[in-house]
């Protein structure tokens, strides 16, 4: 650890070289990368497993961390959805543990035969998963990513330096110490993981050009910051802009089924990525599903904004103006709107969506296919609520975050979408003609 760093670390204070310190961190992780990519799978599931140890033993010291974190967030006037997010709790580092248990259970992508074949030459080639190298992961307020983000990377072979964001500090550093010493527990490099120690902004902006020792970057929050490294960026990216995602409710749909995956949607954890935004509704199920889904999402304490129709329906719906439908609210606040079928549905999010996640309510297969057919989102779901767009959920242990683009990683980024592939030829002295 340099001086600069050290000194950072310890207060999260500015450092006056902040070039220096990145470079520092890269060409740091570069190294420890070397290492990961050739160590079993055993030592890094012992890492992953003593850092689940280490998280619970630490519990406490976790949470008073997080508390400072909190009363810093209450003090600079953090919305009530930024403070879900960055809330620790018991349950929450023990999900955190139970995230590396569960990693450390996963099968190792790093070695994974893809491919194999012969040639009539008698050249045998082999496509073989390989990790990236180091991962780049820039997040905003939730500090469990702190663990998810080290434990994904370290499973598929890869170093990781995180920037989380400045108001977790001092609970991401609490993780990352609990982390750091299952790695020594096994063996390996601290600089396997490791952490931008400043909130300084300019630390992104550094990061963001360390093309050297940088393979890919990972940001996980709100418009503004995927927006600043989409634009600024020298380094490939894993990314998506807003989570505007979407529930339509067909006239078929079982109303009972309806209200809860529609309550559930928006109001199970408001302030996550997969929270649904719009609800759109069948025009034919106006008079026998609104009142039920709307009466559904006020109780549970859900402003409603619709389309005239929507509030025509009930005097406690606020008119929507023309921007609701392109708002992620990330809060209880859901637009509503009416839609002739399917159809109308699909182009719908096709304009307003943002590629993430969407969802359809119904008992109607050729509805239900032409849904999954037709939106062109990372997740597209039939009966579900769109909260289960997690990485944990899909039995990936954990994710860094959704990638909506069509690059490389699309949907929960969990192991195998943090490697990518050689060719490894063998021959027996074949000499081209």
């Amino acid at each position: 650890m340099t001086a600069s760093e050290a000194a950072a670390r310890a207060v999260g204070q500015e450092v006056a070289d902040i070039p220096a310190l990145m470079r520092d961190l890269g060409a740091r992780a570069k190294a420890a990368a070397a290492v990961l990519a050739t160590t079993d799978t055993e030592t890094k599931n012992r890492a992953l497993r003593a850092g689940a140890a280490a998280l619970r033993e630490n519990a406490a010291r976790i949470i008073a961390a997080n508390a400072v974190d909190m009363a810093a967030g209450e003090q600079k006037g953090l919305t009530r959805a930024l403070l879900d997010r960055l809330m620790l709790n018991e349950a929450r580092v023990e999900a955190m543990a139970v995230g590396l248990e569960q990693i450390a259970e996963l099968a190792d992508p790093v070695g994974q035969v893809l491919a194999e074949w012969d040639r009539p030459n008698g050249l045998h080639i082999s496509r073989v998963r390989v990790p990236l190298g180091v991962i780049g992961i820039i997040y905003e307020s939730r500090p469990n990513v702190t663990a998810d983000a080290g434990a994904l990377c370290l499973k598929a072979g890869n170093a990781s330096i995180l920037r989380g964001g400045s108001e977790s500090f001092h609970s991401s550093g609490a993780i990352l110490d609990a982390l750091h010493q299952g790695l020594r527990a096994a063996g390996l490099p601290e600089d396997a993981i490791q952490r931008v120690p400043t909130r300084d902004r300019a630390a992104v902006g550094e990061m963001l050009r360390l093309t050297d020792y940088i393979d890919v970057i990972v940001p996980r929050g709100g418009k503004s910051l995927i927006e600043r490294v989409t634009a600024e960026s020298k380094v490939p990216l894993f990314k998506h802009l807003e989570g505007i995602c979407h529930t339509y409710v067909d006239a078929t749909a079982d109303l009972a089924m309806a209200r809860d995956l529609v309550v559930n949607a928006k109001m199970r954890r408001t302030g996550i990525c997969g929270a649904t935004e719009t609800l759109l509704v069948d025009r034919a199920a106006l008079d026998s599903h609104l009142p039920a889904l709307l009466a559904g999402l006020i109780e549970a304490g859900c402003e409603v904004r619709g389309d005239d129709q929507v509030a025509a329906r009930d005097a406690r719906v606020r008119p929507a103006a023309a921007a609701d439908w392109d708002t992620e609210y990330l809060d209880a606040i859901i637009s509503v709107k009416a839609v002739d079928g399917v159809a109308a549905a699909v182009d719908h999010i096709a304009r307003h969506g943002s590629n993430h996640t969407d969802a359809i309510v119904t008992t109607d297969t050729a509805a239900a296919e032409y849904f999954l057919n037709h939106v062109d989102s990372a997740i597209v779901m039939v009966n579900a609520s769109t909260q289960f767009a997690d990485g944990g959920e899909f039995g990936m242990g954990a994710e860094i975050g959704i990638a909506t683009g069509k690059l490389h990683a699309r949907g929960p980024v969990g192991v195998e979408q943090l490697t990518s592939f050689k060719y490894q030829v063998r021959g027996t002295g074949q000499c081209r003609p």
